[in-house]
């Protein structure tokens, strides 16, 4: 018999990304020049418009400018980043704009394929328009018309950066300075299926029978795009899609739409239900026979199959004419149509990193 007096665990902790963490201590950096406050925290703006307080370790002048730091907290997320040491160093400049420099721990881009050109500092978008932001309106407050130079740095990094992807995909020297949200959300495999699970009841109970599920930020704001679908209809799934399909036998909807980028897409393609890369890899040889059913040539064949993303195959396949977005989206809805109950409608899209839409299969609505 269940023991209803036993302590319930506690609700898993949320942490901050690294792109968080380089707006904090650039900020800091910046402000400390700019006014001669040397803070101990700061509040920065999440691209959601949450606003967050960040305690730091130091704010300090340097040599050349200023230097700010603050401990990754990545909450109860198994992150390897947590406690680790980020620091940004700020250094003002007569040319107007905002440059950025990979310091000590933080990779540069050295092979093509990438959202970063080669040869950038690995600071992903989202970061560098956090930092942006920040900055410029701390220069419209402070009326400095001039620029800044950003140097972001983990202490560590080049070591953490092995147990990462990073020296695979030609990002060397360190880690990347990431986050899409600001928020580090706990993947514990429990407490998120559970909310997956908990989303599709409350859109049915509430008469949403059309749901999108979706990987992250960029495949929700694509599925607003193309349905209009209001916050109630669109399941978080992140890469735990084999959660809403199961579910869908227990709770069926009328139509479903599973969002997300190309790689985790691919990966449902191939019978994976956990789209994170500790579980499934992304298979380019079998991109690459795809590739060849729908008419890809030998020598495109081989270039897919050589590829250092699947994103550099899929635009490598986009140039010859062939149609690899659909294609995979097409062996993504025959597996998704194995798993969920036949009354379901089901369609896959495939997105690039810009919310584009580079494949479909199962049909508009």
């Amino acid at each position: 018999m269940r023991d209803e007096t036993a302590e319930q665990p506690a609700p898993l902790r949320s942490g901050l990304t690294t792109g968080s963490c380089a707006t904090a201590t650039s900020l800091a950096a910046a402000r400390l020049l700019l006014t001669d406050i040397a803070a101990d925290a700061v509040h920065i703006t999440l691209p959601k418009g949450k606003q967050v307080q960040m305690r730091l370790e130091f704010c300090r002048l340097s040599e050349d400018g200023a230097e700010a730091g603050t401990i990754k907290d990545a909450g109860d997320d198994p992150d390897v980043t947590h406690g680790a040491l980020l620091y940004s160093q700020v250094r003002l400049s007569a040319e107007p704009g905002i440059r950025f420099n990979a310091g000590v721990g933080v990779g540069t881009v050295t092979r093509p394929g990438l959202v970063l050109a080669v040869g950038e500092p690995a600071i992903n978008p989202v970061p560098r328009k956090m930092i942006s932001d920040h900055l410029t309106l701390l220069a419209a407050e402070t009326g400095y018309g001039g620029g800044f130079e950003v140097t972001v740095n983990v202490e560590g990094g080049a070591e953490l950066a092995l147990k990462t992807m990073n020296p695979r995909l030609g990002i060397l020297g360190g880690l990347s300075i990431l986050g899409t949200s600001g928020i580090v959300r706990p993947f514990s495999c429990a407490a998120y299926i559970a909310s997956i699970h908990q989303g599709i009841d409350v859109a049915k109970t509430n008469g949403y029978l059309h749901i999108a599920a979706c990987t992250g930020n960029a495949s929700e704001d694509t599925m607003r795009r193309v349905y209009n679908l209001p916050e109630i209809a669109l399941i978080e799934m992140g890469d735990f899609v084999g959660a809403v399909l199961k579910h869908l036998r227990k709770v069926p909807v009328d139509k479903l739409s599973l969002c997300g980028g190309f790689g985790k897409i691919s990966k449902l393609a191939a019978g994976h239900m956990d789209l994170h890369s500790r579980h499934s890899s992304i298979d380019l040889p079998q991109l690459a026979e795809w590739a060849a059913a729908i008419g890809a040539d030998p020598a495109l064949q081989q270039g897919i199959r050589e590829a250092n993303t699947s994103q550099q195959a899929l635009a490598m396949a986009s140039a010859a004419g062939i149609a690899l977005g659909d294609e995979v989206c097409r062996h993504a809805l025959n597996f998704a149509r194995s798993v969920v109950p036949a009354q379901v409608q089901v369609e896959v899209f495939a997105i690039d990193r810009q919310g584009g839409i580079v494949g479909h299969a199962g049909g508009f609505a």
